[in-house]
């Protein structure tokens, strides 16, 4: 027995028991070809948005990198207004969550669903609740790995010209 059911009486026992054992099965092979698919197909689209910028517009491949993430979180908060990215997410699970539509998807859905508490303690307030913390850790993660790159390529600039 482990640590947590030890502290449950034994009635308390026996129903986690018959709870545990009526529970239905994950399809967890199934959830992860549906997050591959998704992921993957919200890659492509990325992939050929840039390849848009690249060819039709005349960018190279890094000055097209700003232009396509803008155009993904385009599309992420479109889908999110219309709801229908949120139905994806459900179906999709993880496979939703790609960093930038992922991401454009929770601020987005925060400020829709908070928009009648009005454009500051609402939108603004509460639109970065759940991705505040996703902004912290990135700045932090940013900050260290600068300070690493620093400490162990020191002679190494970041101009890149």
């Amino acid at each position: 027995m482990s640590s947590k059911t030890k502290k449950f009486t034994p009635v308390q026992q026996e129903y986690q028991e018959l709870a545990k054992k009526h529970e239905p099965k994950r399809p967890v092979l199934i959830n992860c070809v549906k997050a591959f698919l998704v992921g993957g197909t919200i890659c492509i689209v990325g992939q050929a948005v840039q390849e848009m910028f690249v060819h039709l517009a005349g960018f190279d491949e890094k000055k097209a990198s700003n232009p396509t993430v803008a155009v993904m979180i385009f599309i992420s908060v479109v889908l999110t207004c219309f709801g229908i990215y949120d139905k994806l997410a459900q179906w999709a699970g993880a496979g939703s969550a790609v960093p930038v539509t992922g991401f454009a998807n929770t601020m987005s859905s925060a400020a829709i669903e908070h928009r009648s508490e009005g454009l500051v303690l609402g939108v603004g307030g509460k639109m970065f609740k759940i991705s505040g913390p996703v902004i912290v850790f990135g700045v932090v993660a940013a900050f260290v790995v600068g300070i690493l790159h620093l400490i162990f390529n020191p002679g190494a600039t970041g101009g890149g010209h």
